[in-house]
């Protein structure tokens, strides 16, 4: 899937059911991709790579933006997946391993290596959120952080977002982008009243979320 659909909540989560159902001994989730396991030298790519299998025995192992192991110079990346192929099989009863990136990229990952993809059977696709789901995730940032918006902005920013919805190529990571301007753009409105009422505070107006919506263009 795209960047910011979910993939490492969910694999958070996963490692937190299946410590729960006794599956997994520990089940902490330890995160990495090439440049944690990929070294430049000769022989040092097995032993980090082994390094971090290791730090995530009896956990979940999740490796973002994995297809990059392909694309290492001088191999390396090939021996990275060695070294996690023959771990998979020797501790699969308490080790889990996740790769994650690109659809197509990932097909292509796994169809590099005749171990990988029978090592790999269950594969989950993350579709893009739609404008709607954009704008729930925005509403639960601000009830995380005690914010309010009025009608207006909310008007605006469910505008915005659907008429921009091919602009949002990092989903809820854009999301979140746009939700710290929002932040700012009200704190600084607030900073030239003379006095601020708990309900100024904790309000988003229109105007902020039309500042922000301006800085967004620019940088996007």
């Amino acid at each position: 899937g795209n960047p910011g659909t979910g993939k490492t909540t969910v694999a958070r989560l996963l490692s937190e059911i299946y410590a729960g159902l006794g599956v997994l001994s520990k089940g902490h989730l330890v995160e990495t991709d090439r440049a944690g396991l990929v070294s430049g030298y000769v022989g040092q790519t097995a032993i980090r790579t082994k390094k971090v299998i290791q730090k995530a025995l009896g956990g979940v192992l999740f490796i973002d933006e994995a297809y990059a192991l392909n694309s290492t110079a001088g191999g390396f990346g090939d021996e990275a997946i060695a070294v996690l192929l023959k771990y998979m099989e020797d501790y699969h009863e308490n080790l889990v391993v996740i790769v994650a990136g690109y659809e197509d990229e990932m097909e292509k990952f796994l169809n590099s290596n005749s171990g990988l993809r029978s090592r790999f059977p269950n594969v989950i696709h993350f579709e893009d959120y739609t404008a709607d789901e954009l704008l729930q995730i925005f509403e639960l940032l601000c009830h995380k952080k005690q914010y309010a918006m009025t009608s207006e902005a909310k008007q605006l920013l469910h505008s915005f977002i659907k008429s921009h919805k091919s602009e949002f190529r990092g989903n809820g990571r854009d999301v979140r982008n746009l939700f710290e301007k929002v932040q700012k753009k009200q704190a600084f409105r607030l900073a030239k009243e003379e006095k601020c009422t708990a309900k100024m505070l904790m309000e988003i107006v229109k105007e902020d979320i039309q500042e922000a919506i301006s800085d967004y263009e620019k940088n996007n």
